[in-house]
């Protein structure tokens, strides 16, 4: 068993840029913070991971896993890596993480997730962001590549199933509102009209396909933290602390439409991830959750988790959405946070942010966003098309 001590998430809505700061001075912040939150002396860290997806395209900066020993001397000699796994790579940070722990070679880990995207100016953030998919190969033709593959997403369960749009609005107005409860979400002053979760194309105009503006998470500049400790820790299971129940990663290949063409004779558009949730549920001894923290890069991609999980049936997402279940107060409330449309999407962040919000709902330190009685929240985190699929149960200390 793996146990999350405490962490730390920044303002993802400071612009680091403008304020004159730099990726060094966001790590700085990020393990300083978690470091204190988690009551941790820098010299019990046995081992740094580092998720981070594109430093050396927005800030030139690479060699992210010497970062950390470079703003704090008390981690100096400390083996520390980064990776890289698109959107999810805070996940694979975190379970990295965790075979070091479970392995043997070290009791406690200190996890991070950093990215500053507002370095660049927005066509070439969306550029850069975009090496995610197979380049060359697919959305050639798209000025927004990620607008334009969930788009193509959208079209897929449209053809399957159906798909009303205004389910996808109903879905990134929640996320919004959502937000306006987190004092560290990035859109929690922001101001909507009464169309701006509608089809009208001045207040929700189009962005590619179907994909409108408010249905996509923002450019965001910042990072996250958590201090993990094995069974073996004097510390673990220790009152305040969650522990990671289950998980489950599965990678396929970077094209959607390879996706969709292996799945078009199988219930879930995305079996693979279907099966990572199976996968974390199984090795936690779980059929479900009180909370979902998920990927919601578009509404979509919260629209196809919906279904994955199995809170309905495939292709009715659109239930749910309906008869109120992914509120705080409904059945399985979804991304009390905000998420990642309302919260903000620091590229390498988003997974070890998910791990930590659900650790503080399981644990009752989730402020304005807690979901009452939570003992048990999943998470999932995908990179590209899903092309890598990252998910987590996480429970709280007595497991009730």
């Amino acid at each position: 068993m793996v146990w999350v001590l405490g962490g730390y998430q920044t303002d993802f809505a400071l612009n680091w840029p403008r304020a004159g700061l730099e990726v060094s001075d966001l790590v700085a912040e990020v393990v300083r913070e978690t470091l204190v939150d988690a009551r941790m002396d820098p010299a019990r860290i046995g081992v740094i991971h580092v998720g981070n997806a594109f430093g050396q395209l927005f800030t030139g900066q690479g060699q992210l896993g010497g970062m950390p020993a470079t703003v704090d001397e008390r981690l100096w000699g400390v083996p520390a890596t980064r990776h890289e796994a698109a959107c999810a790579s805070g996940g694979v940070a975190i379970l990295a993480a965790m075979a070091d722990l479970e392995s043997g070679r070290y009791d406690c880990a200190l996890v991070l997730g950093v990215e500053l995207e507002k370095t660049v100016p927005g066509d070439l953030s969306a550029q850069y962001l975009g090496a995610a998919a197979w380049v060359g190969h697919e959305g050639q033709q798209a000025k927004y590549m990620w607008p334009h593959m969930f788009s193509l997403l959208t079209e897929e369960y449209d053809r399957r199933y159906g798909i009303d749009d205004a389910h996808l609005n109903a879905i990134a107005e929640l996320n919004f509102r959502n937000a306006r409860a987190n004092p560290k979400a990035q859109t929690r002053a922001w101001e909507f009209g009464p169309s701006s979760f509608t089809g009208d194309d001045t207040a929700n105009p189009r962005v590619e396909g179907r994909v409108r503006r408010q249905q996509c998470s923002q450019v965001t500049d910042g990072g996250a933290g958590v201090v993990l400790v094995s069974d073996r820790h004097p510390r673990a299971g220790s009152p305040g602390t969650a522990r990671i129940e289950g998980w489950g990663h599965r990678t396929v290949g970077l094209p959607l439409r390879a996706k969709l063409d292996r799945s078009r004779n199988e219930p879930y558009v995305l079996p693979h991830v279907r099966q990572a949730i199976l996968d974390a549920f199984g090795r936690a001894g779980v059929d479900s959750v009180d909370g979902i923290e998920t990927h919601d890069c578009f509404a979509m991609s919260e629209y196809a988790a919906i279904d994955h999980f199995g809170l309905t049936g495939p292709g009715e997402s659109w239930k749910a959405v309906e008869n109120g279940e992914l509120e705080r107060g409904g059945r399985v409330p979804v991304n009390a946070s905000g998420g990642l449309i309302g919260g903000g999407h620091p590229v390498g962040a988003t997974g070890v942010r998910m791990l930590l919000d659900a650790s503080l709902q399981v644990t009752g330190r989730a402020g304005e966003c807690q979901i009452e009685g939570a003992r048990r929240v999943g998470t999932l985190n995908i990179g590209g098309s899903t092309t890598t699929t990252v998910t987590f149960v996480v429970g709280s200390r007595d497991g009730r």
